[in-house]
């Protein structure tokens, strides 16, 4: 399997996971926490490098270099969705209040506070509000960030022809 079809199939399942996003929220009506549209900001910038290097078609140094911007990426994912999945499972009478939305935030305050308030969590992304084989949304994401992540060292670190 070519470079280019690895990139194009994990840009495939960025689209879809971007899709599936959409679809929970505007006709299953599940409304996402700042944590979840973080990792959906994380698959977008995943998607976006994948697309980019499909397109390019790069070879050697070049796969590693897009490779390596994947994984950096799916990290920042691992990171927002693990602290979803840690919110979700700490016990109720240590769940934080629920905080002002992310759009408020972000007009509000600077940067770099927003992400600071982000990442303290709040209640709504303490919230499971939906599960597939007993596990939460952001549970699944963190194994799909993993996942990425793995893919993205494992080809920034292979042999590659070329």
């Amino acid at each position: 399997m070519s470079q280019r079809t690895l990139f194009f199939a994990g840009l495939f399942g960025c689209v879809a996971l971007i899709g599936i996003a959409l679809y929970m929220q505007h006709v299953v009506g599940l409304e996402p926490c700042p944590l979840c549209i973080l990792q959906r900001v994380a698959v977008i910038g995943m998607g976006a490098v994948l697309l980019v290097a499909a397109i390019h078609n790069p070879a050697g140094w070049g796969v590693r270099v897009y490779a390596g911007l994947t994984a950096l990426v799916a990290l920042f994912g691992l990171a927002t969705a693990g602290r979803n999945v840690w919110l979700q499972h700490l016990p109720a009478d240590r769940v934080p209040d629920c905080g002002p939305g992310l759009n408020y935030m972000l007009e509000v305050f600077p940067l770099s506070r927003t992400l600071e308030m982000v990442f303290k969590g709040s209640g709504e992304c303490a919230e499971v509000q939906w599960t597939f084989l007993s596990l939460s949304i952001p549970e699944w994401m963190l194994f799909v960030f993993g996942v990425y992540f793995l893919a993205g060292v494992y080809l920034a670190l292979a042999r590659i022809k070329g």
